[in-house]
């Protein structure tokens, strides 16, 4: 970072996490680039462009690429072209905005300096016939050469193992899963004959406390159907017996870590594709479908890989692809005569990630358990295909008390952990609740032995009879002198969005209740808010900004704002 006003020219790629927060590995650069010491001349002579990855679902929509490109301007920089913002709501993905964006960006460079891009032609109109080499070598060794210490017993270690190799993970490893956990509990919340399936998974380590709080989420490694891996290496001619080691191309491994130096860098090939290869729910880019094309010998199969790689087929392997979810093994499938390396394939299958779930547990109530709150993801293809979630369907699957172990890492959530003296204003609809289910389990415990805020709590669903999750709980802790009773300064309320022929929802609560929200609110509440990243997260503000202008009339964003600059009023989201 110290090094950017020696730079000409740099082009900045910023995706967004959580609610509109930059990703870890740009936290870092922020920050320097936040320091006061920092002129107004200190990036003159640098020329710069931003182009942003977000979706426009979230309300801080590409916020973090916003605020570098805003950032770098007040530092001296120039801007190449303007600022471009990849959409995953618009039809073709964020390549909708990328192609046009990228095209400019070559233009604008090329006129500035032609002698920096030399080759400009073959990148404004590339020849789908070339292909260059990829960037990683796969070494094989057979079953036999593999010597006895690459055959690794413990599980943790063989995760941590495969992950680092894997040149898609190179900057997303976590090391080995910080516990491995039991299913000890797979209850369905929802009525049996009703048409969404939402799980209570206890998680449990049988032998040690697991250190969490609540607000936190919990990342899970999904385990893939052995059947979808097997019949992805029978499809690429690959020996599943196998023992590989990965290397980037005139280099070292993928890693440079001491573990995968030598022998105990190798690893059984099944075990990596398992481990590290989403063949089997994830999606291919468009560049997948370009490689393809080289290794096509059907000519019908290579034309038609070359159309979906060029911007014209643009809108029709969207279509082909992403709506219809089409996995690296179907793709593979539908393509009979590409047979492709399996170094191409290891460099563009996408790669298996972790699914991060809101904890629904406190550790002063369960120090050795975590509870999760899971819509079991299931959803119908435009060509009526039926597609399933991952890791929500494996989890689904297991029975308790099997000898299955669940991979897993806390993680910071969004939500960070309320003070037992400050009073809460929850809303959760639908799975939101997840989290708030942990804060008034904590908060109840927390009572027994000291004094505590009360909870004013909004939740919702469909119908009380086939979605109320958690019911009893909810109903037990606003009772007498529960957490969430009135008689304490607290409530629950709920809106049951499909019982009567006017639609309700949870803003239209926090509007009646008015009285009880601005109290809270006097009495200096947090605010937190979770659950669907559509229309919900903005709704509910608005909802909010309206009780703050009707009780206090006061400029209601403004405070909200003020909140929000005070850590007291906190969203977290899911598409």
């Amino acid at each position: 970072q110290s090094c950017l006003p020696g730079e000409r020219s740099v082009v900045f790629v910023v995706s967004t996490t959580g609610q509109g927060d930059p990703p870890d590995s740009m936290k870092g650069f922020w920050r320097y680039l936040l320091k006061k010491d920092l002129g107004a001349r200190w990036l003159e002579g640098l020329r710069f462009a931003v182009f942003g990855l977000g979706d426009s679902g979230y309300q801080k929509y590409n916020l973090p690429a916003k605020k570098i490109d805003r950032r770098l301007l007040q530092l001296g920089a120039e801007i190449i072209i303007e600022i471009g913002l990849g959409d995953d709501q618009h039809p073709s993905g964020y390549e909708g905005a990328l192609d046009p964006w990228l095209l400019s960006l070559w233009e604008s460079l090329n006129k500035a300096n032609p002698s920096l891009l030399p080759r400009i032609t073959d990148i404004i109109n590339p020849n789908l016939n070339y292909l260059g080499d990829s960037k990683i070598e796969v070494i094989y060794y057979s079953c036999n050469d593999a010597p006895p210490d690459s055959v690794v017993s413990d599980s943790k270690k063989l995760i941590e193992r495969a992950r680092l190799m894997s040149p898609a993970l190179k900057f997303h490893s976590d090391g080995e899963p910080q516990y491995m956990l039991k299913m000890v509990t797979n209850q369905r919340l929802t009525k049996e004959d009703y048409e969404k399936d939402v799980r209570h998974f206890e998680l449990e380590d049988p032998s040690s406390a697991i250190s969490y709080q609540v607000g936190d989420a919990l990342e899970i490694l999904p385990s893939q159907n052995p059947s979808a891996v097997n019949a992805f290496i029978e499809r690429c001619n690959l020996d599943p017996d196998s023992y590989i080691t990965i290397r980037a191309k005139g280099g070292d491994e993928v890693s440079n870590g001491s573990l995968l130096n030598g022998s105990m860098g190798r690893i059984k090939l099944s075990t990596f594709v398992a481990l590290t290869m989403d063949v089997a729910s994830g999606s291919p880019r468009r560049y997948f479908f370009e490689i393809m094309s080289h290794f096509a010998t059907a000519e019908h199969e290579k034309e038609r890989l070359q159309y979906f790689a060029s911007p014209e087929g643009r809108d029709d392997l969207y279509q082909y692809n992403q709506k219809e979810s089409r996995t690296v093994l179907e793709v593979l499938e539908d393509f009979p005569s590409v047979h492709m390396p399996f170094e191409w394939l290891v460099q563009l299958t996408p790669p298996l990630k972790k699914r991060a779930f809101s904890i629904s547990s406190s550790p002063l109530v369960h120090p050795n358990q975590i509870h999760l709150t899971v819509s079991i993801v299931s959803w119908l293809t435009p060509f009526k295909r039926t597609r399933q979630g991952l890791c929500s369907t494996w989890l689904a699957g297991l029975s308790p008390n099997e000898e299955n172990l669940i991979p897993c890492w806390v993680h910071k959530g969004s939500l960070p952990p309320p003070k037992p003296s400050i009073p809460l204003l929850l809303i959760g609809p639908g799975t939101g609740c997840a989290p708030f289910r942990a804060f008034v389990e904590e908060r109840a415990a927390q009572s027994a032995r000291e004094s505590t805020a009360p909870i004013l709590f909004f939740f919702g669903c469909r119908n009380e009879d086939n979605d109320f999750l958690y019911k009893d709980f909810w109903l037990k802790h606003a009772q007498d002198k529960g957490v969430l009773s009135l008689k304490e300064g607290g409530g629950f309320f709920v809106a049951f969005s499909r019982d009567q022929p006017q639609k309700v929802y949870v803003q239209h609560k926090i509007k009646e209740q008015s009285a009880r929200v601005w109290n809270m609110l006097c009495s200096g509440a947090a605010i937190y808010v979770a659950g669907s990243s559509t229309k919900m997260p903005a709704d509910v503000t608005a909802a909010l900004e309206e009780v703050v202008r009707q009780k206090g009339g006061e400029a209601a964003s403004g405070w909200l704002r003020k909140l929000e600059r005070a850590g007291k009023f906190n969203i977290e989201t899911w598409s």
